[in-house]
This record gives C-alpha cells, sequence and structure tokens, in this order.
C-alpha cells in the first residue's frame, strides 16, 4: 500500500500531474462526445436530404 501511495505521490508532483491527466481525459470524453452528437445531426441531415431528392426525383419522372 505504501508503493502505491508513493506513486501516487509522485515525488511530491502528484498534485499538479494528476488534476492535469484528469482534465485531459475530460477533453477528450467532450471532444468524443461532441463527434458522436454531430455525427448523428450529420447522418440525420443526410437522410433528409436522400429522402426529399427521392421524392424530387419520383415528381420529374412522373412529371416526364
Amino acid at each position: 500500500m505504501d508503493d502505491l501511495m508513493t506513486f501516487l505521490a509522485m515525488g511530491g508532483y502528484g498534485v499538479y500531474v494528476w488534476p492535469a491527466y484528469g482534465l485531459t481525459a475530460l477533453a477528450f470524453v467532450g471532444m468524443l462526445g461532441w463527434t458522436v452528437v454531430t455525427l448523428k445531426a450529420r447522418r440525420r441531415e443526410e437522410q433528409g436530404l436522400a429522402a426529399a431528392g427521392r421524392i424530387r426525383r419520383g415528381r420529374r419522372e412522373a412529371e416526364s
């Protein structure tokens, strides 16, 4: 247990190192979340455009 405490203390710099790791991990999770949300929105937009294209294509074919 003492070895673990020594490791976590990191020679007295653990107070600075661990929050930096935490903020970095938080930033990565935030970027991942933002990417997933944006991807879902773009897929919905693509599906909407594809559906609108099919409707327009169908009207043109009916008019021809």
